[in-house]
This record gives structure tokens, sequence and C-alpha cells, in this order.
């Protein structure tokens, strides 16, 4: 969220908020304020749906609002749950994010799990990773949704770049 929060702020000139609801990983919120401090952000904490609707008020005036939300075991249909709780009354754009490292075998898992959560785009991380670009596909085609961003490494903003046809052809066919 960091990566997307620079590139609209910095790069696109765009007016951003932050908002997180990752109150589960140790250090997650202070992370995410140390990029917001750099980038010059303001950052919500939101425990409960309540108050991520009170950090959607806050931060009306901003051209952008990111929501950060702790990544989830398709396996854990408690956590997932409570996500679908959280992401219920939003009108919002939800991006499912997949490692390029995960086997096909557990994007369709993933996907079924989070299907019930509305998918409208997916970003695929860890492209750095792997020799293996197939997933991109794979989980497009499995979410019924299409690529919006691709992250290469984990340089804040560099590492991040929006989905270009030509380019993940070239990955998935060999030619990079």
């Amino acid at each position: 969220i960091a990566k997307l929060a620079a590139n609209f702020a910095l790069v696109g000139g765009r007016s951003v908020g932050l908002i997180t609801v990752d109150t589960y990983r140790i250090a997650a919120v202070e992370q995410l304020k140390t990029y917001a401090e750099i980038i010059g952000l303001p950052v919500h904490v939101a425990y409960s749906p309540k108050d991520l609707q009170e950090g959607l008020t806050k931060l009306r005036d901003r051209d952008l609002v990111l929501i950060d939300t702790a990544g989830r075991s398709q396996n854990n249909y408690l956590q997932i749950a409570e996500l679908k709780n959280y992401l219920e009354d939003l009108d919002a754009e939800v991006h499912l994010v997949v490692s390029a490292t995960t086997k096909p075998s557990d994007v369709d898992e993933i996907i079924t799990a989070f299907g019930q959560l509305p998918i409208d785009r997916v970003i695929v991380t860890k492209l750095d990773e792997t020799n293996a670009y197939g997933v991109i596909l794979h989980a497009c085609d499995r979410a019924k949704a299409p690529l919006a961003f691709v992250t290469t490494g984990q340089g804040v903003p560099e590492d991040i770049d929006v989905a270009n046809s030509e380019k993940i052809a070239q990955l998935i066919l060999g030619d990079a």
C-alpha cells in the first residue's frame, strides 16, 4: 500500500489518504505511519468497521483513499469473514494481491476463498522472485478481474508498475 500511496501522491500528484485495518501484524501500523510521514500523508487506524467509516469521513477531502488490510490465508475463513464485514458497505474498488510465486492450485484456493468479496482488480507482487509468470494470467482468469499493478522488489515507490499488457506478454512468453 505504501508503494501505491507513494506512486499516486509523489508521481501522480494526487491528494492521498491512508486507512489501515491491519492491526494484527506486529508493527504494521507503525511501518505504514513511517511511510506516510515520509510521503506526507495522513493515516487513520481502524479497529472496527465503524472506525473505518469514521476514517473515510475524515479523509473525504482527499482525491484517493487507500485502505490497507492484513494479508489473510485462504484457509482462515473467520478472518476472511471479518474482512468481508469491513468491506460490506463500502463503495470501493477491491484489489486482490497475489504473489507471483504462488502455485496455480493455491491461486485457485485463494480465488475460491476470497471470491465472496467483490474482486475488482488483481495486483501481482514479487515478480523479481520468480522466472515463471503464468500465475499472472491464471490469477486474473480465475478472479475474472483485470491486472492493475505488478511489483518487482522492495523499493518504495520505484518497484511498482501499472500493468502493461505488452510487458506482461513478454514476461510470460520469455522475451523479457
